[in-house]
């Protein structure tokens, strides 16, 4: 009860944001993301802050006014030597920087630019662990400037005052020793309004449901030491939920994705869950034509212990597709690169490229990925989906397909299925294929004409356990060979590999004789509607004609 108590505090404050925007004039504008983002992300810093400086010796059961006082009375070297012993996770804030200095001085004149100036002090100061690269060699900065987003330059002051006083009003305290699941539902709720599919790539999101459902089968009893890796990561929830099963403390993360606006929301998502330590390998760039990850000889490309993605399935990528095409990309890109059609630039099969790059990206004889692909994918009798499908059978790379139902993802009516890969092969040679297309219960959205499917938790349970056991169940799920596989062209879909069940009754002569009586009935009663049928259509041609 105290937890959903703490998220109601959260989510209103993230409404009172938006409220403020709104009333701003920037309410549903491309900026607002970036505010909302921006300033939650500058009270979860500063509280965090707090809470570390508490645990230091000198602060120990001291309130917060109390530290905050403290704090605002040394030194500038007094305070450096301080940070030494913080927790180098812990963003650093000076006290001028801090919400409750800004509070006590938001009556000032040109308060928006002593807001503007914290935020990029405190962005300055925390530059090497909490910035992201952008290229090979920029590195975009945890804040900007906001008031700048006011258009109205006389309201500016009030625009930060009022955001000011709602950061001030709460605190997230309680909030620091939670785990991912807690986060994952302030994350959702955080970012709803703006993980819509209006970036080039990645601005997709994977419900907390499905991402749950492939970190548990791609690693159900976590592991010790590894990578994890997304080449078109989005907001980060496939990486994150992976890694919370893995124990954030036992992996680390690896991210590209050529969206800005992907990169700053997953940066929040690491920040929030306590992964900041993966914020340097974060990279804002396109990973087909430049992958950012690389092997020690700064050439090939990097092996990754585990790799999850959704990538985007269909994006015009033409004016790098003959790029990609050419001879220094041909090893990466084995099965090929679809052609740029005609009329409709936009439907070029972009997840085929990034699936390729995945299972190159395995580490030999160990990798394991999961890669969300449209269900036409595991069916395809030509081109380069049956090229790839072919390469990963002769490689003996599948472990397993789920096929989920349709409209399990908000931003897309594609039915979609998730392909597991296992470099590691499996003992038999056999692979489970399980469809659970008629799963869940398909809900309107809210102010849409859209549906969404929902997995119940035995739903999922059961989907996890069926892979995790290879369990086979009737018109549900079904262990198959390579062979098997290979001899009905590389097909993944488990519907081709049902048994068909044919029903036997015992019947006696009498009760036989009798089921072919009725039968011989209904047959003439067919018949007789269907001549008397015909009597009245040939009646009525012969009207129109004397007519």
């Amino acid at each position: 009860m105290q937890l959903q108590s703490e998220k109601q505090i959260i989510y209103s404050l993230i409404d009172d944001l938006k409220a403020i925007c709104s009333n701003y004039g920037l309410g549903n504008s491309g900026n607002e993301y970036k505010i909302i983002t921006e300033t939650f992300l500058y009270k979860f810093l500063n509280d965090k802050f707090l809470a570390g400086i508490k645990e230091l010796p000198d602060f120990t059961g001291k309130s917060t006014k109390e530290c905050e006082q403290q704090l605002s009375d040394m030194s500038e070297d007094d305070f450096e030597f301080l940070m030494m012993d913080l927790d180098p996770r812990v963003a650093r804030i000076r006290p001028e920087d801090s919400i409750s200095s800004l509070f006590s001085r938001k009556g000032e004149e040109g308060f928006h630019t002593t807001f503007d100036n914290a935020l990029l002090h405190i962005a300055e100061g925390n530059k090497e662990v909490f910035s992201v690269a952008a290229g090979a060699q920029n590195r975009v900065r945890l804040f900007d400037t906001l008031s700048n987003l006011v258009t109205e330059v006389e309201r500016q002051d009030d625009f930060c005052r009022a955001i000011i006083n709602k950061l001030n009003a709460q605190s997230f305290d309680a909030v620091f020793q939670q785990k991912y699941d807690f986060y994952a539902d302030i994350f959702e709720y955080l970012i709803k309004d703006y993980n819509k599919d209006s970036g080039q790539y990645a601005e997709y999101y994977t419900p907390h449901s499905i991402a749950q459902i492939i970190a548990r089968i791609i690693a159900p009893e976590g592991a010790q030491n590894v990578s994890i890796y997304d080449p078109a990561a989005g907001s980060g929830t496939l990486v994150l939920t992976l890694a919370e099963q893995i124990g954030e403390e036992n992996c680390t993360v690896y991210t590209q994705d050529i969206s800005q606006k992907s990169n700053e929301v997953l940066r929040l998502n690491l920040i929030l869950n306590n992964l900041v330590d993966s914020l340097s390998h974060v990279i804002q760039d396109d990973t087909l034509v430049r992958p950012r990850h690389l092997a020690e000889d700064g050439k090939s490309i990097e092996k990754f212990d585990y790799i999850v993605s959704n990538p985007p399935f269909n994006t015009d990528f033409s004016e790098t597709r003959d790029q990609l095409a050419g001879e220094g990309y041909k090893k990466r890109f084995f099965a090929g690169v679809p052609n740029i059609p005609k009329k409709k630039k936009e439907s070029m099969a972009i997840y085929q490229m990034f699936l390729q790059h995945i299972i190159v990206s395995m580490k030999e004889g160990k990798g394991k990925a999961a890669i969300v692909v449209p269900t036409g994918f595991l069916t395809a009798a030509t081109g380069i989906p049956y090229k790839i499908r072919q390469h990963i059978v002769k490689k003996k790379l599948l472990r397993g397909v789920v096929s989920m139902p349709s409209n399990i993802f908000a931003n897309t009516g594609t039915n979609v299925s998730v392909v597991f890969l296992d470099a590691a092969g499996t003992e038999d040679e056999k692979v489970l294929l399980v469809d659970a297309s008629n799963m869940g219960e398909k809900v309107k959205l809210e102010g849409t004409k859209n549906q969404r499917t929902y997995l119940s938790k035995e739903e999922m349970e059961q989907i996890v356990t069926t892979m995790n056991e290879r369990q086979e169940i009737d018109d549900f799920s079904v262990l198959v060979s390579l062979k098997d596989i290979e001899q009905k062209k590389c097909s993944f879909s488990a519907g081709q590999y049902f048994k068909v069940k044919i029903e036997y009754v015992d019947l006696t002569p009498e009760e036989f004789q009798q089921k072919m009586a009725d039968y011989e009935q209904q047959l003439k009663t067919y018949f007789a509607e269907g001549h008397k049928l015909e009597e009245e259509i040939l009646k009525g041609i012969g009207e129109l004609k004397y007519e």
